[in-house]
């Protein structure tokens, strides 16, 4: 790779529609499309388990998790909206040069090569088959089905002329079912006391497991404590790593966030409409992607254009993709905490989906036998629509980041590849991930539970180490009109710090007494 990317062409910045009920379609794209990739780990896996043994008391970890990521979002397209590129190209720009940038973000997105959502989603498929949560010893039937899960979710990205537009159909349907399933079976038959804990649990800030004596964990707040006592509470560690996961799949986490910043590209927002997008292997010969950014001149006319663009990042941030991560965070864990107690296994038996333990719950709970059978049923289906757009996401968003960094990073590619040939590095890196996954998926086949752990928090980090990156860029590479005002930059820092700490935490607490003993 060349040791510096060529600097930004220059182009008019398009006029944006008008933000109405009757252009909707224009502004509804990238935070859907994120909202339906990330309702998956944190809710469907690590929500009820968290819920099950806290009640809803640790549900405020989950609010300055997507709090903090809808400003990481913003400035992800900031960035893209201003030049037309993905941030990861924007880290490439700054020193030391992009290949040490390269390595970096490698290294981060090193969790990406764990697949855990397919092994999950087989074991749902399992469970139908076998009429129960499976286990462990079941591996036999769930790493088959864990394969053909992996190649299963590679198909669909295939189609649609643009890679996002089948992302943007798939997410939308995805969002649409989960949610109307959760809210419909929440409002007939979970009661207002759970209602309360979960919702409540939003703003209970300042809640902290802690041991009650006898080897078990009670919630106390931290400031009622050293208010009433003039100590703070022991923290419990015994949960630390699954609490780290919980906040690190809240919302979205890791470098999945950052792709908020191909998909305001690739949608045509901004100076996207001038760069392009990666198209599909089949019905995407028109369509093609510019080698680097282009930018637009500072005129009064293109300012005014900005502030119409930077309404859609707002709104598709702060209306669709925040509260729509809520209700994703909220409505499985108000499930688990109606019907797990009626499951006949425990979260301690199941190594796979946890909401698997409340479709159990869902099928003993005392409804009519053929009502329970089509509860168990649908709620598993519904967490097939969990999983497997959500994996079909992450292999999108492995191969899409290395592709852009290559596009744009090497000087060979640039050189030699024309704009419609991008497509031909995406499916190459795609392949090279199918087939390493499927190598994966087996040889963590016997500990599906680390999967989840490990991809989580390993996410705190890199989500955090790029939050100061990419504040960086922001106010580095963009002019300052369109820098990040005081309050993004706050909230961004916020980000950084808040995800840093988690890591540490569990790499203190966990990880350095593994070392070291």
């Amino acid at each position: 790779m060349n040791n510096k990317i060529p600097p930004w062409t220059t182009a008019e910045l398009p006029e944006p529609k008008a933000l109405r009920w009757r252009n909707w379609t224009s502004f509804l794209g990238p935070g859907i499309v994120m909202m339906g990739i990330q309702i998956g780990g944190g809710e469907w896996l690590l929500g009820p388990t968290v819920t099950a043994k806290y009640g809803g008391g640790l549900m405020w970890l989950a609010t300055l998790a997507i709090v903090f990521q809808v400003f990481y979002n913003l400035e992800c397209g900031r960035y893209a909206l201003y030049c037309g590129e993905p941030v990861l190209t924007g880290f490439m720009r700054c020193r030391p040069g992009p290949m040490f940038w390269v390595g970096l973000v490698l290294v981060l997105n090193s969790a990406a090569l764990v697949p855990g959502l397919s092994t999950h989603g087989a074991a749902l498929i399992a469970a139908l088959i076998l009429d129960r949560p499976p286990t462990v010893d079941d591996r036999w039937l769930i790493t088959p089905l864990a394969y053909a899960c992996l190649i299963g979710v590679t198909l669909p990205v295939l189609l649609g002329g643009k890679v996002y537009n089948m992302l943007q159909a798939v997410m939308t349907a995805k969002v649409v079912i989960v949610l109307a399933f959760c809210l419909g079976l929440g409002l007939t038959t979970v009661g207002p006391a759970n209602w309360w804990k979960v919702f409540s649990g939003f703003a209970m800030f300042g809640n902290v497991p802690v041991s009650d004596g006898h080897g078990g964990e009670v919630v106390k707040n931290a400031f009622a404590e050293r208010w009433n006592t003039g100590d703070w509470p022991l923290v419990s560690t015994t949960s630390l790593v699954a609490l780290g996961a919980f906040a690190g799949y809240a919302g979205g986490g890791g470098l999945a966030n950052s792709t908020y910043s191909n998909f305001v590209r690739d949608k045509g927002w901004g100076m996207g409409s001038q760069v392009g997008a990666i198209p599909s292997a089949i019905g995407g010969r028109k369509v093609t992607l510019s080698h680097v950014g282009k930018v637009f001149p500072l005129t009064a006319e293109n300012l005014a254009r900005w502030r119409g663009w930077w309404k859609y990042i707002l709104t598709d941030q702060i209306a669709v993709w925040g509260p729509g991560c809520f209700m994703g965070m909220a409505l499985p864990a108000l499930l688990s905490l109606e019907f797990v107690q009626h499951s006949t296994v425990t979260f301690e038996q199941s190594s796979y989906a946890q909401a698997l333990i409340t479709a159990d719950g869902l099928r003993h709970a005392g409804f009519h036998p053929a009502m329970g059978k089509v509860l168990w049923i649908a709620a598993v289906f519904t967490g097939l629509m969990v999983m497997m757009p959500s994996q079909m996401s992450i292999v999108d968003d492995f191969s899409r980041r290395w592709t852009d960094a290559i596009w744009s990073a090497s000087r060979w590619v640039r050189e030699t590849m024309d704009p419609h040939q991008v497509k031909y590095i995406y499916y190459a890196i795609l392949s090279a991930y199918v087939l390493w996954s499927l190598l994966c998926a087996y040889l963590f086949s016997s500990v599906p539970k680390l999967m989840t752990d490990f991809i989580a928090n390993f996410n705190n980090l890199a989500l955090g180490i790029t939050a100061f990156q990419l504040l960086w860029i922001n106010h580095r590479l963009l002019p300052r009109p369109l820098r990040p005002r005081w309050y993004h930059t706050l909230g961004v820092a916020g980000c950084g710090v808040f995800y840093l700490g988690l890591a540490a935490l569990v790499f203190t607490f966990k990880i350095w007494p593994m070392i070291v003993g």
